[in-house]
């Protein structure tokens, strides 16, 4: 399981386009906190792709850890 710190996300739109990119990585278990500004996720990407695609959806990454 993967903690993505996210800059950018504002609103539900924004979750569902950060959830998306997530699930076409093919992640499983995904929670998208609009509060924290933060995902979770189950995932076998490495950190690059995780940036690569959420960037893709116009956010960016702060962090990502392994918790």
């Amino acid at each position: 399981m993967k903690k993505i710190m996210i800059d950018g996300m504002s609103c539900q739109h924004c979750v569902a386009h950060v959830k998306e990119a997530l699930e076409e990585l093919g992640a499983t278990s995904i929670e998208v906190n609009l509060d924290g500004k933060y995902a979770k996720a189950e995932t076998s990407k490495n950190n690059q792709e995780i940036i690569d695609a959420i960037d893709e959806a116009g956010y960016d990454v702060i962090s990502i850890e392994e918790i």
